[in-house]
């Protein structure tokens, strides 16, 4: 059973396209697990935002792929970007990217 469905915006679809075969891979399966699952570990949602992410580690290398809720369409996740994490703490940057994203989403929907 699939709790969520997935849709992925052009920046989210691109940086997945660029990674090679495996880390892809990976990460598809990850997003897939999610959506079965619920788990925290690779899906949470990010402290006072109403940003989530999908968290990987594949080869010591720290994958995000921001994601917000679409709560015109039920169970939609929509993933806005993602990035090859470098510190131990999400960039605030790049919260606020993927909030602003988010509005302008939400908008054109109304």
């Amino acid at each position: 059973m699939e709790y969520f469905n997935v849709e992925y915006l052009s920046e989210a679809a691109e940086f997945i396209e660029n990674l090679d075969k495996k880390s892809k891979e990976k990460l598809l399966y990850i997003i897939d697990y999610a959506k079965q699952t619920k788990d925290p570990e690779v899906f949470k949602k990010l402290t006072g935002t109403n940003i989530w992410e999908f968290k990987i580690l594949y080869r010591r290398i720290k994958y995000r792929l921001f994601a917000f809720w679409d709560n015109k369409r039920n169970s939609y996740v929509v993933c806005t970007h993602g990035i090859i994490k470098k510190t131990g703490k999400t960039p605030q940057k790049e919260i606020n990217k993927a909030e602003k994203i988010r509005t302008i989403y939400l908008n054109k929907k109304l």
